[in-house]
């Protein structure tokens, strides 16, 4: 049993909150990591894609009733979007009886759809959470993190034949099943290649009109399964941070597959050696350290990235809510030398902090407030605030 990083903040926000809604994609450990808190709060756990547990909650009402002094975690909570008006009542009622805390666990792989249903009927009373496949503070090994993703799976398979395997079930599976049931009509293999393209662009500017070019479709419909993708937590947008520099700046997203897993297996790529020989290295790895310490920011920080046209560039902007920026350089290297255009950047925008994240062991000044560090102690600096 791996340890994940999200189950103090869970534990804690039940104490605080009479339900908590857990969203992520599939196989992400939604499941494992609630059974995990079940089980020290003497939880009920019910999964609505069971018959068996659909079956129970055929009168939902009296059911839920008699379980208003645990937690009860309902597993797919948007397979019966019915519940959500009837969750409400129960807590009202449960706050009325005086207790007010850690009644519903509510999980779900469709982060829209279950916020939606959740927004809608019970605001106020829940808070939100996303959990992602494993990260570098939570598995020991950040090659193996890197090549594999970090899906529990692929991570943990035997060996590397078993985890590509693994992946590529698991892209077949939402190519066949699940996008279909959100609303993708494409052909299969138009998807796959709609995948396969943004494996090879990780980490590239959004141009919509040649995307969409390239897939004989027109932008918007690219657009349409680029929000799916981005809804399903598979697609990150990484969007530019408008300053007020008086220079000339990037304005389109840079479009990453969230998992690094996935894009090798989109690639073909099923080796260590094969990555670090693959064109895509460079910008897999940038998109690896990018969504590891994206995941490990405090609450209300937001990140994003900058570029002007003059080739001033951060990989990764970090804005804090008190306003304190900090400013980002990926460089797969051992020398962690920043680049010019890093240098230009940080002349533009003053940040408070700036770092190279680099696959070193160790910390290196670098003059000033610059200074080089490994990933996972990158991490660690973040989630320490």
């Amino acid at each position: 049993m791996i340890d994940r990083q999200l189950q103090t903040t869970l534990e804690a926000r039940l104490r605080e909150r009479p339900a908590v809604v857990l969203t992520g994609p599939r196989q992400a450990g939604k499941t494992t990591l609630a059974r995990r808190v079940g089980e020290a709060w003497n939880a009920l756990y019910l999964d609505l894609e069971s018959d068996r547990d659909r079956g129970l909650l055929a009168e939902p009402e009296l059911y839920l009733e008699r379980y208003l002094d645990r937690l009860v975690i309902l597993d797919e909570a948007h397979r019966m979007p019915q519940l959500f008006p009837l969750l409400r009542s129960l807590i009202d009622r449960a706050r009325l009886a005086g207790r007010q805390q850690g009644l519903y666990l509510l999980l779900g792989s469709v982060s829209p759809e279950v916020s939606r249903q959740a927004g809608e009927s019970l605001a106020g009373r829940a808070s939100y959470l996303e959990l992602g496949p494993f990260g570098v503070l939570e598995v020991p090994d950040e090659e193996r993190l890197w090549l594999r993703g970090g899906f529990p799976e692929s991570y943990l398979a035997p060996g590397e034949p078993q985890s590509l395997r693994w992946r590529q079930d698991f892209i077949r599976a939402y190519l066949e099943r699940e996008l279909p049931l959100y609303g993708a009509r494409l052909p299969t293999e138009t998807l796959r290649r709609l995948w396969v393209m943004l494996a090879h662009l990780q980490g590239g500017l959004l141009n919509l009109a040649r995307l969409a070019g390239s897939l004989g479709l027109d932008g918007r419909t690219v657009s349409r399964y680029l929000d799916l993708l981005a809804d399903l937590l598979l697609l990150r947008r990484l969007m530019p941070y408008e300053a007020n520099v008086g220079k000339r700046l990037t304005r389109s997203p840079k479009l990453y597959l969230r998992d690094s897993g996935l894009v090798h297996a989109l690639l073909g790529i099923d080796s260590l050696e094969g990555l670090l020989s693959h064109p895509v290295a460079g910008s897999s790895y940038e998109g690896f350290v990018i969504e590891n310490l994206l995941q490990a920011l405090p609450e209300g920080a937001q990140g994003f990235f900058y570029r002007t046209r003059a080739g001033a560039e951060v990989d990764l902007l970090l804005e804090f809510p008190r306003g304190q920026r900090w400013a980002i350089e990926v460089k797969r290297s051992l020398n962690p030398r920043p680049s010019r255009g890093f240098h230009s950047a940080l002349a533009d925008l003053q940040p408070e902090r700036a770092f190279v994240v680099y696959p070193g062991r160790e910390t290196v000044p670098l003059g000033g407030n610059l200074e080089a560090r490994p990933l996972h102690l990158m991490a660690q600096l973040l989630i320490s605030g």
